[in-house]
């Protein structure tokens, strides 16, 4: 299958992305983005001839308010159900809040600005994964499916395409800062993190499954090499 990428730049200079994914039978939307950026999502949607109501899935990698902020509106633009993994909803409800784990001094800048606390329209799935199952996005008309990959957060997940396009989200970042400024063809670790142990055994497990170009939420796409020295480099630590 076929398959048309194109990034949303929700801020600029790759600093944070969603993406469409666009088949010949579906259009998906990985990750919301900040809270007001859904004229950067129809802009996105405009290049590849689509609109709001052609989004058939959108899928929220974690429950961080720069990836899920802009859930609930996009939703009701969409007309659209919200998938996530069950223990990030908890969060997107507002039920509990997350631990934010800095990895340097970028990620303790923002703690200190208060903007990963930032308020956002808190929302309920119509979609949720559990556990270590996957999820089929054939009947989204896309081939390929949504999995477990913990680590950044307990229930971050990813998608993987048939071709090995995957979208990793906060998995790993490139870029100096919070990301997309060069290097942008080095691997490095998110602002925040829970778990670069768990991350290094993802990434290995998407490597093994044949994933080979990484799609980020901050900083730009990724080769399979970059990503098999960030392993080398977490298994280090």
């Amino acid at each position: 299958m076929d398959f048309r990428i194109q990034r949303v730049p929700v801020m600029r200079f790759g600093m944070v992305n969603a993406y469409v994914i666009q088949s010949g039978s579906g259009v998906i939307l990985v990750d919301a983005g900040l809270p007001n950026c859904e004229a950067r999502v129809a802009k996105s949607l405009a290049r590849l001839g689509l609109e709001f109501r052609d989004v058939d899935l959108i899928i929220v990698t974690h429950g961080h308010f720069d990836h899920a902020g802009n859930a609930a509106v996009l939703r009701k633009l969409c007309n659209a159900p919200v998938l996530i993994h069950k223990r990030e909803a908890i969060y997107c409800a507002g039920e509990e809040k997350m631990m934010l784990c800095p990895t340097g001094w970028v990620g303790k800048l923002l703690l200190r600005s208060g903007a990963p606390q930032s308020p956002f329209e808190f929302f309920t799935p119509e979609l949720t994964i559990d556990g270590n199952d996957s999820f089929d996005l054939k009947p989204y008309g896309i081939s390929g499916y949504v999995t477990p990959t913990p680590g950044h957060t307990p229930g971050s997940i990813s998608v993987v395409l048939e071709n090995g396009h995957t979208f990793v989200s906060d998995l790993v970042a490139s870029g100096l800062g919070l990301g997309g400024i060069i290097p942008t063809g080095i691997a490095k670790r998110p602002p925040f993190e829970e778990r670069p142990d768990q991350v290094a055994t993802e990434l290995e497990r998407l490597l093994t499954d044949g994933a080979r170009h990484f799609h980020l939420g901050h900083g730009f796409k990724l080769a399979s090499r970059a990503i098999e020295k960030h392993i080398e480099l977490l298994r280090r630590m």
